[in-house]
């Protein structure tokens, strides 16, 4: 890119999980020149790691496209890794940072599908990922996450469309393209992300029982090995379209929503002196 990204600065942006589309999101925000700090469980459960922040907490450091990120300590740190140009992450799952990083900015981005704690008197801007909020009254405003015409739009009374608990349509599949945990157990992958697979191949395997992929293309996120897992739990993600680079960038659908909360930032800018 031709712009330095330290070149401007609007401030500190706040993102509760560290997931693929919280991981879409804080790279097109620092881009745009927004310093970020994000918060993760100990043990996160991200399929798509390749093009997740949230593998800085098993790895200490990692880097999606262009930005790279740093496991912090503690806030002081975190602040002091974002406004060197890296983004933060911080292992702390109730976001107890908040009273101490007073950011401007707070978007919940765990994608839990309901409101696990996020107020609208937590940031001057508090702005929420898919559905389980309403703009007005936990949060400022909500960002459409569901695939089709109003992905990415800005809601600024009521809510997200509700989950179906159907995954969207990629390549012509949908459920087909999701492996999940036959039993409860130890996950353990037998495949990594960016490799072609065959439908009926064995990717991964818990307590002996194996997963197998329900079409062919490339593996585009699988859980780690030694995570532990429940019946019927996401374990992966294979791409029918097959191609390789894909498993490597952020996809289409974690701009679109990052736009969408860029939008929303912007548009509730009365708070900021840019």
């Amino acid at each position: 890119m031709g712009t330095d990204l330290n070149s401007k600065r609007f401030g500190t942006v706040l993102i509760k999980g560290a997931g693929d589309l919280a991981s879409g999101t804080a790279l097109r925000l620092r881009r745009a020149g927004f310093d970020i700090v994000m918060t993760e469980v100990e043990k996160p459960l991200a399929v798509r790691r390749s093009v997740c922040f949230s593998e800085t907490v098993y790895q200490n450091h990692v880097q999606v496209e262009d930005c790279e990120a740093m496991l912090a300590a503690h806030a002081e740190e975190a602040l002091r890794i974002s406004r060197e140009g890296k983004i933060a992450v911080l292992v702390d799952p109730q976001c107890d940072c908040r009273d101490q990083l007073k950011a401007p900015v707070l978007i919940d981005a765990i994608m839990a599908k309901r409101n696990t704690g996020t107020s609208r008197n937590d940031a001057r801007s508090v702005i929420a990922l898919g559905p389980g909020f309403t703009a007005g009254t936990d949060c400022h405003a909500v960002i459409e996450t569901m695939r089709g015409h109003t992905l990415g739009r800005v809601i600024t009374k009521g809510g997200a469309l509700p989950n179906t608990g159907v995954p969207g349509e990629i390549g012509g599949y949908s459920v087909e393209r999701l492996l999940r945990s036959p039993a409860a157990g130890i996950f353990r992958a037998l495949v990594s992300i960016g490799d072609t697979v065959q439908a009926g191949d064995t990717v991964a395997e818990v307590s002996g029982l194996p997963i197998q992929a329900g079409i062919g293309g490339v593996v585009r996120g699988i859980l780690p090995s030694g995570i532990e897992v429940f019946k019927g739990m996401k374990a992966g993600d294979i791409d029918p379209r097959c191609k390789r680079e894909h498993c490597f960038t952020v996809s289409d659908k974690a701009l679109a929503v990052a736009g969408g909360v860029l939008e929303a930032i912007l548009g509730l800018s009365g708070n900021f002196s840019f």
